[in-house]
């Protein structure tokens, strides 16, 4: 059963912004689909089971950008 999870990402600003993030975390090994939402600052994350949130932290961090805690 696929497991959806959304994110707040604080930095995006651009398609290039979402590009990026969405490059990083679908390498995230189980992840099926991203989902970025510009406007709202929010990334959804579809996977195969639950996703490590330290791994899509990492996964936004190598794309320069920050998780909101």
């Amino acid at each position: 059963m696929a497991t959806t999870k959304t994110y707040t990402v604080t930095g995006m600003t651009c398609s290039h912004c979402v590009n990026s993030v969405s490059s990083e975390i679908t390498q995230i090994p189980g992840v099926t689909d991203v989902h970025v939402d510009l406007a709202g600052g929010s990334v959804t994350v579809i996977s195969e089971q639950p996703v490590d949130d330290a791994a899509v932290a990492a996964a936004v961090d190598e794309a320069g950008y920050e998780l909101a805690r």
